[in-house]
C-alpha cells in the first residue's frame, strides 16, 4: 500500500517538479514562493514547536493559515498586497497538494477558500518626455558604467520590458540592422519581439563597440562581466534619478521604479495613439 507523502516530499516536488519542470516558472517567481515557505515554516516551528521535518499538511490547516497571515500583517508589518502574495504562493501549493493526495483534499479545500484581502489600488506614475530625457541624460558619457547606464535607461523607457527581461538580455537578443528590434521572453516563458527607435538603436550599437561581447553574454553586464541583478538596477535608477531631480523638479514628487519606466513606455505608446486618432 502507497503510503501518504509527508509534506517536506510534497513541498520538494511541488518545487522541482511542479513549478521548475511543468510550470517553467521564472527564477523571481520560484524565489517569492521559496520566501512565502520560508516565513510560514519558521512560523510554524516557533508556534507549534516542530521542527520543519516533522511537518505534516494537516499541521498548516486554514485556520493555522489566517493566523499566519495575520502575523505577516501584525508583526512583520506586511502591506494588505504582500500579505495577498504570500497568500498565492499557499494557494498553488495546495492546489498541487489536492492533486497529489486526494486524502489531503478537505485541507487543500479550506485552505483555497481563504479569500485575498481587499486592497487600494495606488495609481501607477509615469514620466513625461522631458523627464525621460532628464533620467536618461544624466548618466557621466566619459566613464564605462555611464555609457552603459545611459543605453540601459533609453532601452527601458523605449521597450517597456520587465527588469528581469532587460538583465537577462543577451548581444544575440538584439538586431540592429534592417527592422531593428530585441527578442526576450517574458512571463510564461512567452517569446516576443520588440521594435527599436533610431535613438536606441544609436546608442546600442556605439555600447556594442565598447561591451565586445560574444552572442551570449549580457546586453548589459555589472562590473564583474556578469548580468545585472534587480539590485544593481535598483542603484542605478536611485543613482541617476537623486541627480535627475535637481535637473528637473518635477521628478521629486515622483516615486520612480523599474514598473514606472515600463508603465512610462505603455503611456507614450497610448498618447502616440490617440495623436493619430
Amino acid at each position: 500500500m502507497k503510503t501518504q507523502l509527508t509534506f517536506s516530499e510534497l513541498l520538494q516536488a511541488y518545487f522541482t517538479q511542479r513549478l521548475m519542470q511543468e510550470r517553467a516558472a521564472s527564477p523571481r517567481t520560484i524565489e517569492n514562493y521559496r520566501d512565502t515557505f520560508r516565513l510560514l515554516i519558521a512560523f510554524a516551528q516557533r508556534c507549534l514547536k516542530k521542527p520543519p521535518t516533522n511537518l505534516a499538511v494537516q499541521d498548516l490547516d486554514a485556520p493555522f493559515i489566517l493566523r499566519f497571515l495575520d502575523y505577516l500583517e501584525s508583526e512583520r508589518g506586511n502591506s494588505p498586497r504582500s500579505r495577498n502574495v504570500r497568500l498565492a504562493a499557499i494557494h498553488s501549493f495546495f492546489t498541487y497538494v489536492a492533486l497529489q493526495e486526494p486524502a489531503l483534499g478537505a485541507v487543500a479545500q479550506r485552505v483555497l477558500a481563504i479569500q485575498s484581502k481587499r486592497c487600494a489600488k495606488r495609481p501607477v506614475d509615469f514620466l513625461t518626455r522631458t523627464e525621460s530625457d532628464a533620467l536618461a541624460g544624466v548618466p557621466d558619457q566619459t566613464t564605462w558604467s555611464g555609457r552603459r547606464d545611459r543605453t540601459f535607461l533609453l532601452v527601458a523607457l523605449q521597450t517597456g520590458l520587465r527588469v528581469s527581461e532587460l538583465t537577462a538580455l543577451r548581444c544575440q537578443d538584439v538586431v540592429l540592422g534592417s527592422g531593428a528590434h530585441v527578442r526576450c521572453t517574458g512571463k510564461g516563458r512567452k517569446t516576443r519581439c520588440v521594435p527599436l527607435r533610431k535613438e536606441v538603436v544609436i546608442a546600442l550599437r556605439h555600447w556594442f563597440r565598447e561591451r565586445n561581447g560574444e552572442p551570449g553574454d549580457a546586453v548589459f553586464p555589472n562590473a564583474s562581466g556578469h548580468n545585472l541583478s534587480r539590485d544593481g538596477v535598483e542603484y542605478i535608477l536611485s543613482k541617476h534619478l537623486n541627480t535627475a531631480r535637481t535637473k528637473c523638479p518635477s521628478l521629486k514628487t515622483k516615486r520612480v521604479s523599474a514598473h514606472v519606466l515600463r508603465h512610462t513606455t505603455a503611456m507614450n505608446l497610448l498618447q502616440i495613439g490617440r495623436a493619430h486618432v
